[in-house]
């Protein structure tokens, strides 16, 4: 029998956009068999949180890239919209594939539908088979003495050093044998995840190249050239030092196998550092699948009880980068433009929504999730529960960053603000963190009219720190 006489394999490609360390694609290609690669857009499975719109651009850069790649080693994509069960079904009347192998996912409601799908093809006969990828360990089988999982970060990363092996990565098939048939799906623009009217995207091609080259070519510089410089300076946003691999591995272009790999391989310093970062990432994965609802719910109980304000006008404030705070306004401008935000940043912006202007962490988690190009289901909300102390592991109630102080720490020159925030851009240092100190002369000088070519601080924030200290009391009363 010739092998494409044989019964197909699909392969079913989600958050895992890349032929290298595929360890699905890699045990399909050693069947034998022709390979049926599919990609499934589910927006229609209950339970499902629909992608944000900057995350569909990338979607999409993203499946032309691995289409590519598929096409050069020898298959084709296939594309289909649609319920998983249902369109996997479709795949296997018209391929007569009799596997179904796909790697893990750790989003609960994800998961489910994967544990679903597995038993249902299983009932039918077929095999069906899941292998890992995204993450470095299983969440449910890293455990606390107790049986229990991992509230804390540091000895949960700990526990991952103990008990963790860090497998190599799988290599990438050299020849694919792609099944040749039809499927009668769609086309890629037909998928119509790009913005349109308008097209708002500009930023974001002129800041990345999704695909598993681009996150392979970015993973190489960062090691070659900011890594040495990583513990020091990732918390400056001004200088080109943290990895920006954070979309690369939310779609999976690249696999956290490969980047401990680079590291073990590397002689520069700041491997330490930069592993325990990605750490963080499992452990919000870790996280998440204990805690399914961890983007709409406190994982702190008592959270419940929180007084926020119901201010629209200063939510859309904060989301344009117009609150008068210029290390926050660059933050917002920056991510509305390319999609992404420094680190550093992102807990100086979260903090203020948070406890200067006392408005539900799930407004700005919500936000994120629909302008960053990285949103993940783990990390996202984990992080904005960090800074609201509603989550485990999380910052004290009283850490309230100040945004000038946090400006003028670690954007010390206003690179970043000059670069984000133009109209301000003429400042001398001493007042770019705070223009509103600036004396009218130099306004002038400068042709800044605060209220009209710069907002006034929407808050003062010695005031609103006080006032979320009260309110963060009360819950602890």
């Amino acid at each position: 029998m010739s092998r494409q006489a044989q019964a197909p394999t699909i392969v079913l490609f989600r958050r895992d956009l890349r032929i290298g360390d595929n360890a699905a694609l890699a045990a399909a290609a050693d069947r034998g068999a022709p390979v049926v690669a599919l990609y499934i857009l589910d927006e229609t499975t209950k339970g499902l949180r629909a992608m944000g719109a900057a995350s569909r651009w990338w979607l999409h850069h993203s499946l032309a890239a691995l289409g590519d790649l598929l096409r050069k080693a020898g298959a084709n994509l296939f594309l289909a919209h649609g319920r998983t069960e249902d369109a996997v079904a479709k795949a296997i009347d018209a391929s007569g594939a009799n596997c179904v192998f796909w790697n893990r996912r750790y989003d609960p409601s994800e998961a489910g539908v994967d544990a679903r799908l597995k038993a249902a093809l299983r009932e039918k006969g077929l095999t069906a088979l899941s292998f890992d990828g995204a993450l470095l360990h299983e969440p449910s089988l890293l455990k606390t003495g107790s049986g229990g999982f991992y509230k804390v970060y540091t000895p949960f990363w700990k526990a991952m050093a103990y008990k963790v092996d860090v497998r190599d990565p799988i290599d990438t098939p050299g020849q694919i044998d792609g099944w040749r048939g039809e499927l009668g799906g769609l086309r890629l623009d037909e998928l119509d995840l790009l913005p349109s009217k308008p097209d708002w995207a500009y930023g974001l091609r002129e800041t990345w190249t999704p695909g598993e080259k681009g996150a392979q070519a970015r993973l190489g510089q960062f090691i070659e050239h900011d890594l040495a410089n990583y513990e020091r300076q990732r918390d400056y946003p001004g200088q080109p030092s943290t990895s920006r691999l954070s979309p690369h591995l939310t779609f999976g272009e690249i696999t956290p196998f490969q980047i401990f790999a680079a590291l073990r391989r590397s002689k520069s310093s700041g491997t330490s550092k930069f592993r325990a970062e990605i750490g963080w990432r499992e452990f919000s994965y870790h996280m998440l699948f204990h805690n399914p609802d961890l983007s709409v719910r406190n994982f702190r109980p008592e959270f419940d009880a929180m007084s926020w304000r119901d201010d629209m006008r200063a939510l859309r404030t904060w989301q344009r980068g117009l609150t008068g705070y210029p290390i926050v306004d660059a933050g917002m401008r920056e991510l509305w433009r390319t999609g992404w935000m420094h680190n550093r940043v992102r807990m100086i912006v979260a903090s203020f929504l948070i406890k200067d202007l006392m408005i539900d962490w799930r407004h700005g988690e919500k936000w994120f999730w629909d302008t960053l190009v990285d949103a993940d289901a783990a990390n996202n909300p984990a992080s904005w529960q960090w800074v609201a102390g509603s989550g485990a592991d999380a910052a004290p109630y009283f850490r309230i960053f100040n945004p000038v102080l946090q400006g003028e720490k670690f954007d010390p020159h206003g690179d970043y603000v000059r670069q984000h925030v133009p109209e301000i851009s003429a400042l001398p240092d001493r007042y770019i963190h705070r223009p509103w100190e600036a004396p009218a002369a130099v306004l002038k000088d400068k042709g800044i009219v605060l209220g009209k070519t710069y907002p006034n601080p929407i808050v003062d924030h010695g005031a609103a720190r006080e006032r979320a200290l009260i309110v963060y009391q009360s819950l602890k009363d």
